[in-house]
Formats: C-alpha cells, sequence, structure tokens
C-alpha cells in the first residue's frame, strides 16, 4: 500500500529532530495470518523500485511482512517520524542521518537502498552512473562551479545533500559556497525556475535531471558521485528503540531488500519501467539518464568517507562519532 504524509504533518515531525531522546515503539505483534506490518517512509524517487520490487515480488511476503509504504515530504522529516516511532523505516541520504546523528538521535541503518557502484567515480561519463546533477541554461555564462558565486542556485532543502555536494564543487573549484544565494525549491519547482531563468542554476535529482536535459538546459556538474565517489549512499533507517523492539521483522526487511536490491541490478528494464511508474516519468526520460545502482550491504567506510566531507565543508565542527553498531545485523 502507499500513502502520503501531508506536509503539515511532516513540518511537525521535523521538528522533533529538536529532542534527542528516542521515541517509543511498539513491540511486534503478528496479525492473525502470521504477518507482521511495518510502516515505511519513502520520497518517492526512482531508486524506490528496489522497496517496490520487493513487494511486487513477493520477498517482503517471504519474510512473513506486510509493509505499508508512504511518501514523506524529505528525508529529515522522515527520520523525525522513524525517531518518533511514527513510522518503522525511512529513507534517507547518508548526510541527512549523519546530521542527525551529530545531534543525539539515536539511528540505525538498517540496509542499503541506492548508491554507486565501486570506482563509479572513475567512470567517463558520470552523468551514466549519477543520479543527481547540476543545471543550467543551455546559453549561461556560468561555464564551471566557481561561477556559481553571487548566484541564484536551487536546492530541495537546505544543508542537505545537494547542498552539501555542490558546496564541495565549488569549494573545489576555488569557490566560496558561502556567496551562493540558496534557493529552496521542491524539483520540479527548481526545473520551471531554471527554464524561466528565476535560478541560475538547479541541483535536481533524477528523473528531473533527465527532464532539464531535454528541456534544452546543460549539465554542467555531477556533484553526488564525486562527492561520495562509492557504495551505499541512500539508506533504510529506523529509530533504535524499532530496532530493539522489531528485531526480527527488521531482519526480515533487510532480506527482503537486498534480495530486490540483487533482482533490480540483474534486470535493469524492469526497474526502470517501475522507476518511470514511480516518479511520473516517461521511460524514455528515465532511459536516458543516469542508472540506477542498488547496493546489498553498507561499509562503514563509506558512510565515514561522507561523514569526513561534511566536517572539511563546514558543515560538522567535527566528524560524528559513529557508534559501533550503527549498521543493523553487523
Amino acid at each position: 500500500m502507499r500513502r502520503s504524509i501531508p506536509l503539515a504533518l511532516a513540518a511537525v515531525l521535523s521538528m522533533t529532530l529538536a529532542a534527542c531522546g528516542g521515541g517509543s515503539s511498539p513491540a511486534t505483534t503478528p496479525a492473525a495470518d502470521g504477518t507482521t506490518t511495518l510502516k515505511v517512509g519513502t520520497i518517492g524517487i526512482g531508486s524506490d523500485a528496489g522497496i517496490r520490487l520487493a513487494v511486487d515480488k513477493g520477498y517482503f511476503k517471504e519474510q512473513g511482512l506486510n509493509v505499508e509504504i508512504s511518501v514523506i515530504a524529505n528525508p529529515p522529516a522522515g527520520i523525525a517520524a522513524a525517531q518518533s516511532g511514527q513510522i518503522d523505516v525511512t529513507y534517507t541520504p547518508s548526510i541527512p542521518l549523519l546530521n542527525a546523528l551529530n545531534q543525539n538521535v539515536p539511528l540505525k541503518i538498517v540496509a542499503a537502498a541506492d548508491g554507486y557502484k565501486d570506482g563509479a567515480g572513475e567512470e567517463s561519463d558520470l552523468n551514466r552512473v549519477d543520479d543527481t546533477g547540476l543545471l543550467v541554461q543551455k546559453a549561461s555564462a556560468i561555464s564551471r562551479p566557481k561561477d556559481l558565486e553571487g548566484k541564484n542556485v536551487s536546492v530541495p532543502a537546505r544543508k542537505a545533500q545537494l547542498e552539501v555536494t555542490v558546496s564541495k564543487l565549488i569549494k573545489d573549484d576555488g569557490g566560496d559556497p558561502a556567496k551562493v544565494n540558496w534557493m529552496v525549491l521542491d524539483p520540479s519547482s527548481a526545473l520551471q525556475s531554471l527554464n524561466s531563468g528565476r535560478v541560475d542554476a538547479a541541483s535536481l535529482v533524477a528523473p528531473f535531471t533527465s527532464k532539464a536535459v531535454a528541456e534544452g538546459n546543460r549539465l554542467l556538474a555531477s556533484p553526488g558521485v564525486e562527492f561520495f565517489e562509492q557504495g551505499a549512499i541512500g539508506l533504510w533507517v529506523s529509530g533504535a528503540n524499532t530496532v530493539k523492539s522489531k528485531q526480527k521483522a527488521l531482519e526480515g526487511f533487510k532480506a527482503a531488500i537486498y534480495k530486490a536490491n540483487a533482482y533490480a541490478n540483474g534486470n535493469t528494464d524492469e526497474a526502470q519501467q517501475l522507476s518511470a511508474e514511480i516518479t511520473k516519468t516517461s521511460l524514455d526520460v528515465v532511459k536516458s539518464g543516469a542508472v540506477n545502482y542498488w547496493p546489498e550491504e553498507v561499509r562503514v567506510e563509506d558512510i565515514e568517507r561522507a561523514n569526513n566531507n561534511l566536517a572539511d565543508l563546514g558543515f560538522l565542527s567535527a566528524p560524528v562519532k559513529l557508534p559501533g553498531d550503527l549498521v543493523f545485523g553487523n
């Protein structure tokens, strides 16, 4: 089942991140038919094909699970909902996770949701491996990340993944990210604003990257893969109390997700068809962009790489000290 959590509720949930304590989560109680229900939050992106396959192929059912999927406004809202026990599992990139851990929010990584193959950063065409992109109009005088100083640049949320990764591009190019006028816009509004000239550059995620190129814009850079390099980026995360109370169910969730991830990597056409349906995008547009990759493990060293980059850029005062049991089941 797929439903939406209203934006107003998501905003309220986001406010709970100010509190450091974990919310309570009731112990798992199987239904009469023996299944256990897990409430899972996603943000409705193309890589959701992985969890959709786990539902459609019956992988969750094999584990005795009934998974209810809700679309949440953004990763911080999902983290707040998971921390408070409103949902059991949520999707988040590693950067919002690290921000939450820095605020002492008790979270555990259950499984990998999406990411990059090992060595992805060495590919000749990064547009085929990176589902994020920094776009400018075709005739724009902006030719390199440093040129974004003093310009209007859209991001889906402040201090989150795309602002961080684009900031690294700018800094590595000799520019100052603090001189950028960051504007918060959802992907659809960001693309409209780029086309109309309201923003000088748009930080987008697939399929909006491909849509932007199809509408005549130019890809300036691929910020994601240049920041993360390789490994799991999108993660399935639970609150620490949920892990304690629903351990068996989460073990089943992890097994089903990794079976689905392996299937998605081996059946790209089927996964892309689902990505097109989930994002309501033309299949041709999906196929013209990055090919999603679904990792089958979470390596702490990949999380640490992002952790150190955040500190180097000043988004963290120092790298977060990661707990030894951060990754569930490791």
